[in-house]
């Protein structure tokens, strides 16, 4: 049977009859993969097989075919008969046959609502046969665009502080005694450190953020005796220490501290570092006799050798009886006690009301950890920002909330500043994502290629990039965890079951593009129109942009023509 008309099926493969009014090229038929055309990493791929039947071509005939997509004119494919000369695809005449012609074609938003179609001009020999030219033919649907759903937002990485939260710290006073003795004088209980740490400590009972933990008293003597006899002096004054302390504690109504049970003794002999330091500290004594003092002291042999040099050589140097040895007969009265720092509370209201008066650390700490609004958060890093203009983590922080308000101009500006104050992974990876949103994706690439470590931020942002690339595949491992890009990576390798399931653990499965991808799974699967409609409705509720988008949509070409999905799209 002959046909005088064109036929092609706009499901599935396409397929197309044709004849021309006489014998030079006849009943030809076109099927094409895929129908409708994908986009995919960019690219239209597109097979196209021209079928000649049994003596459809003559033998000296060529036929330049043009096909044409949305505005792009792709290249001739040619056929021809045996006896033809050229350089197309050649049929025989009695047989018949095929010739298939593929082609990947950069893709055009053009191509989103429009078809693949042929013209053809045929010739014999060298002259065209313009009564047998193949007007135009529509061979295919175009083009499936689904891989540009893609959310091109990047993950951000931040930085982090540490802050102490509170601090070990010391009051002391000292208690001094005369050479050889252990009491403790009434005058030494008046002198101003004793009387501080009694002030001190009053205070520190009124004070919330103060914690006393122990007191300990350490006893000492001057190197100038002997060893056997300052060894027990050292403790004997520790102890006369404590009578005279706890004496002051009662006076002053500190009752708390009247059990000598709380009291750490620590008797530690002849102070001979003391010694050392105070004589280096000297400016009284010249330095040849600190070199010999301590050519003494370096000696070896018996302490008792060395205290014997050392009381020989203080007979002729006054200087230390007056200057150096009074200071070391002592003992030291230590308060150890915690400070707390500033409350979760606290450091809130500082940082919003008081900022520079903290520490860039306190700055990055309070709005990584305390914070979670995130115009909070970018008031608190832009004043970080602010105070220390050098400062990479607080810059690529500022720049990482900008980033995450949709400012992306002010982003890029603080991930620049960051860069150059210091070369960084972080910082990176967020310039890539600048780069990505603004639609430049060869540098996105070419940053986040820099980027060495790996986590599953920076293996999200890479998904993204691979799965724009048409890896799909890898884009899924990439996602890892349930998100809308995850559940479109798995639509787009034929995991629809799977793309579901991520979907529903998301917490995008109610967004307006969550339920348009659910409404895609749906007519892929073979659901039905009611399914589909159901969650291009939601869709639509969501973003009334997406009823225009559906409505040329070639996911849904199998229904374009069904009541129920017209009426959902109009």
């Amino acid at each position: 049977m002959k046909f005088n008309f064109y036929v092609l099926s706009i499901l599935g493969l396409s397929f197309g009859l044709l004849l021309t009014s006489c014998d030079q090229l006849k009943d030809l038929s076109y099927s094409t993969t895929p129908n409708p055309l994908e986009m995919h990493g960019d690219s239209v791929a597109i097979a196209v097989t021209v079928n000649i039947p049994p003596k459809g071509i003559n033998k000296k005939v060529i036929a330049e075919i043009t096909p044409t997509l949305g505005n792009t004119k792709l290249s001739t494919w040619k056929i021809q008969g045996e006896k033809a000369t050229g350089n197309g695809q050649t049929i025989t005449f009695k047989p018949g046959g095929s010739a298939t012609f593929s082609e990947v074609v950069a893709y055009d938003p053009s191509m989103e609502s429009s078809e693949l179609a042929i013209t053809a001009k045929v010739f014999k020999g060298t002259k065209e046969k313009t009564k047998e030219a193949i007007p135009a033919t529509k061979l295919a649907d175009a083009t499936i665009i689904t891989p540009l759903m893609v959310r091109p937002a990047f993950m951000m990485l931040t930085e982090t502080a540490d802050i102490p939260r509170s601090e070990n710290k010391t009051a002391s006073a000292q208690l001094n005694f005369l050479k050889g003795k252990d009491d403790v004088r009434a005058t030494e209980l008046k002198d101003k450190d004793i009387l501080d740490l009694v002030t001190w400590i009053q205070t520190a009972q009124t004070n919330p953020k103060i914690k006393i933990n122990s007191i300990a008293i350490n006893g000492y003597a001057s190197p100038d005796g002997e060893e056997t006899y300052n060894d027990p002096l050292s403790g004997r004054r520790t102890r006369t220490a404590r009578t005279a302390v706890i004496a002051v504690m009662k006076k002053n109504n500190l009752t708390q501290y009247l059990d000598t049970n709380m009291y750490a003794l620590s008797g530690n002999g002849e102070d001979m570092a003391g010694f050392q330091n105070a004589l280096a500290q000297s400016t009284t004594i010249k330095q040849e006799d600190k070199d010999l003092f301590s050519r003494v002291l370096s000696m070896g042999g018996q302490n008792d050798k060395k205290e014997d040099d050392i009381y020989a050589l203080s007979k002729g140097f006054t200087q230390l009886e007056k200057e150096i040895f009074p200071a070391l007969r002592r003992a030291e009265v230590v308060v150890s006690y915690t400070e707390m720092g500033l409350s979760d509370d606290e450091l809130r209201a500082k940082a919003m009301d008081t900022p520079a008066a903290m520490s860039v650390d306190e700055l990055i700490f309070t709005a990584s950890k305390l914070v979670k609004d995130l115009n909070d958060q970018g008031k608190i890093y832009d004043a970080a920002a602010l105070s220390y203009p050098t400062d990479a983590r607080a810059l690529n922080n500022a720049g990482a909330v900008a980033y995450m308000q949709g400012n992306y101009a002010k982003a890029k500006t603080n991930f620049d500043k960051a860069l150059s104050a210091k070369d960084n992974n972080k910082t990176k990876n967020n310039l890539a994502g600048v780069a990505m949103v603004q639609g430049d994706r060869a540098t996105a690439k070419k940053l986040l290629g820099q980027v060495k470590e790996k986590n599953a931020e920076i293996n999200y942002n890479n998904a993204i990039i691979a799965l724009l690339e048409g890896k799909y595949s890898s884009a899924v491992t990439g996602f890892n965890a349930a998100s809308f890009n995850k559940a479109l990576a798995q639509v787009l390798v034929g995991t629809l079951d799977a793309a579901s399931e991520t979907l529903a653990k998301s917490n995008d499965k109610d967004a307006a593009d969550g339920f348009y991808l659910k409404a895609i799974i749906a007519a892929r699967s073979n659901a039905g129109v009611d399914a589909i409609v159901s969650n291009l409705k939601s869709a639509i509720a969501k973003n009334s942009q997406l009823r225009e988008k559906a409505g040329k949509d070639r996911e849904f070409i199998k229904f374009i023509e069904d009541p129920t999905f017209s009426a959902a799209v109009k």
